[in-house]
C-alpha cells in the first residue's frame, strides 16, 4: 500500500478539562514535550502513513504551530463535538485522495509504531479494523451509585484508536448520518452503516491521557539506552568544512566519500548503537559510488528512521568535535539548530561541544578531524 495513500487524523479539538491545568490537555508537557508534537511524531515519521491532518480548535491556532513546528503537518479546525471535527477532517482530506485513514486521539502519546505497523497490514483486507483490550476486571451495571446486574466481560472489549479504515466507506458512514449527529467514536459511525468492524490487538501502554494523574504515571513501559559514536576524518585544501550539518568556510576541507562530515557520522553511529543495528560501514559502504558526495544528513535520517521502526524515539544527543582547526564556537549554536531539526528535539536536547588535543596527536598537527556523540533512546520494552 503506498505510504501517500494512507492518511491520520489527529483529533485534537477538544478542551480536556478533566486533566486539569491551564492548557488543553493535548498541549501540556509531557517530559518537557508538547503532547500533540508527541503524537503526531509518531505518525510523520511512520513510513506507512503520508498525510497528516490535524483536527485543532479555532481558538488553539497559535498553540498548535507552536507544538507543531517544523513537522510538516497540515491543520484545518474542527466542531462542536468529535463527530463534527472528523467529518471536517475527512473534507480537507479529499483533494489527498487517500485510501485509508487512520483516525487518532491527541491524547494517546505513546500510540507505537509496531500498533501503527498491525493496522496498516489489517487494512489490507477490511474496511474497518479498530485496536482493541480485553477486559480484565469484574464489571457490573450502576443504578444509583450501586452495583446492579453483572456483565460478561467476555463479550466486552475496550476500544482504543489509532482506528483505520477505508476512507470512502467512512466518508459514506458519515453522510449517512445527520449533520448533528453526535457518536462516541468512528467505530459507532461504521457500526450505525452496518459496516463490519475488526480488531487487532491493542497496546496497554497506548493509554489516553485523561487525569491529571496520568500525566505523572507513564503510560508505556520504557527503557532508556545510549549508543556511542566515533569518526575521523582526514583535512585537506578545499573551501570549508562541513561539521554537524554546517559548512565552515575556511581554505579546508574533510576528506571522506560523502561530505566528510565528521560529527554527523558520529552521530550516526551513536543511534545505530541504540538499536545493535551496527555501524555507519555497513548501511553505507565508502567502496558504493552511490554515496560519493552525499549530505551526511542522510545518514542520520537512515538511522533515525530505524530507531523508530524499533519503537525508539531520540530524547538527547551530545556531540563532541575535537580539532585545532577551524573553531567551532562561532558555529556551534546553528550546528546545534540543525542537529536538533535532524532529530525532532528541542534544542535544549542537543548539545555540541569542542575541544583540542593541545596540540598532541593527528588532531594538535592538524593533519585531521575527530569527533564523538552519545544519543540516548527511549525504547519500548
Amino acid at each position: 500500500m503506498p505510504a501517500s495513500k494512507i492518511a491520520a487524523i489527529i483529533v485534537a479539538a477538544g478542551r480536556g478539562h478533566r486533566a486539569g491545568g491551564d492548557l488543553p490537555k493535548q498541549y501540556r508537557l509531557l517530559d518537557g514535550e508538547p503532547v500533540l508534537r508527541r503524537t503526531v511524531k509518531a505518525f510523520t515519521r511512520h513510513p506507512e502513513v503520508g498525510t497528516v491532518m490535524v483536527v485543532i480548535h479555532p481558538d488553539d491556532q497559535e498553540l498548535f504551530e507552536v507544538a507543531c513546528k517544523g513537522l510538516g503537518v497540515s491543520y484545518c479546525y474542527g466542531g462542536d463535538n468529535r463527530s463534527q471535527s472528523v467529518r471536517n477532517g475527512l473534507a480537507f482530506l479529499e483533494s489527498e485522495s487517500p485510501s485509508k485513514v487512520l483516525v487518532h486521539d491527541a491524547a494517546r502519546p505513546h500510540i507505537s509504531a509496531a500498533l501503527i505497523d498491525r493496522l496498516c497490514e489489517a487494512l489490507s483486507s477490511a474496511d474497518a479494523v479498530v485496536p482493541v483490550l480485553p477486559v480484565v476486571d469484574a464489571t457490573y451495571t450502576l443504578s444509583d451509585a450501586k452495583i446492579g446486574e453483572t456483565l460478561d466481560r467476555e463479550h466486552l472489549a475496550r476500544v482504543q484508536t489509532p482506528q483505520g479504515f477505508d476512507y470512502k466507506a467512512l466518508v459514506a458512514a458519515f453522510k449517512a448520518l445527520p449533520d448533528d449527529a453526535s457518536l462516541p467514536d468512528e467505530t459507532a459511525v461504521m457500526r450505525a452503516s452496518q459496516f463490519d468492524v475488526s480488531t487487532i490487538d491493542g497496546d496497554p501502554a497506548n493509554i489516553k491521557l485523561t487525569f491529571a494523574e496520568d500525566f505523572d504515571m507513564p503510560g508505556a513501559s520504557f527503557l532508556t539506552v545510549s549508543g556511542s559514536g566515533y569518526d575521523v576524518h582526514r583535512l585537506g585544501p578545499g573551501d570549508g568544512v562541513w561539521l554537524c550539518g554546517v559548512k565552515i568556510p575556511c581554505e579546508l576541507q574533510l576528506v571522506g566519500h560523502s561530505d566528510a562530515d565528521a560529527g554527523l557520522h558520529a552521530l550516526t553511529d551513536a543511534l545505530l548503537g541504540t538499536i545493535g543495528a551496527g555501524d555507519i560501514g555497513q548501511h553505507f559502504p565508502p567502496s558504493d559510488p552511490a554515496w560519493r558526495g552525499v549530505a551526511s544528513a542522510a545518514f542520520v535520517e537512515h538511522a533515525l528512521s530505524l530507531v523508530h521502526a524499533a519503537g525508539g524515539m531520540p530524547v538527547h544527543a551530545d556531540i563532541t568535535l575535537i580539532c585545532e582547526k577551524p573553531k567551532i564556537g562561532p558555529h556551534r549554536e546553528k550546528m546545534r539548530e540543525t542537529v536538533a531539526a535532524l532529530l525532532g528535539l528541542p534544542l535544549t536536547r542537543v548539545n555540541i561541544k569542542a575541544t583540542t588535543t593541545e596540540g598532541l596527536g593527528f588532531t594538535g598537527r592538524g593533519e585531521g578531524i575527530a569527533a564523538q556523540a552519545i544519543a540516548t533512546v527511549k525504547l519500548h520494552e
